[in-house]
């Protein structure tokens, strides 16, 4: 009997669908965000960071994170959100990141951490066409709950290829 080897269940189950899965939400203003919690190593608060001369302005520079150098970026920044001080919620999200040969761990400085929620495929709308001027690899999806509205990232593409070879040279 020839089995046809689509309908059979593959070994590790069926894969999720794009956006779909456990995100930790962080604020950035007034709007929501969430990054896959698979991608996330930890949550620190401010340290002190040094800066790094002729990087970009959202490269705020690296931090010892016990004996590791790490760079670290303000997500603030690189968005083209106005300036804010940091504050006592301000926290950096230490995340595991895509770039150049394997993965880097990366800093990622935000306004205040909220919460790992469980976001359904079904809550997950497709990131709105902005024209072809404006970049939107960096998201994977718009996820709503009730009125509330998250974006949804893609750690990986929040910075380019230029970007994070700088990032690996500040490291």
């Amino acid at each position: 009997m020839k089995t046809d080897a689509s309908l059979l269940p593959s070994a590790g189950g069926p894969a999720p669908l794009a956006g779909e899965g456990k995100y930790l939400t962080f604020a950035l203003g007034e709007e929501e965000y969430g990054v896959g919690i698979l991608k996330v190593r930890e949550i620190i608060g401010m340290m002190p960071i040094r800066p790094i001369p002729q990087t970009p302005e959202f490269i705020k520079g690296v931090l010892n994170l016990r004996g590791k150098v790490i760079p670290v970026i303000d997500l603030r920044v690189r968005f083209c959100l106005e300036a804010k001080p940091y504050d006592e919620r301000t926290c950096i999200i230490v995340v595991e990141a895509r770039g150049g040969p394997g993965h880097r761990a990366m800093g990622v400085v935000v306004d205040s951490v909220n919460e790992v929620t469980n976001i359904r495929q079904e809550q997950v709308e497709p990131t709105p066409s902005f024209g072809v001027s404006l970049d939107t690899a960096y998201i994977l999806g718009i996820a709503k709950s009730g009125d509330a509205v998250r974006i949804l990232l893609d750690i990986d593409q929040v910075l380019g290829a230029d970007e994070l070879a700088q990032l690996g040279q500040a490291a």
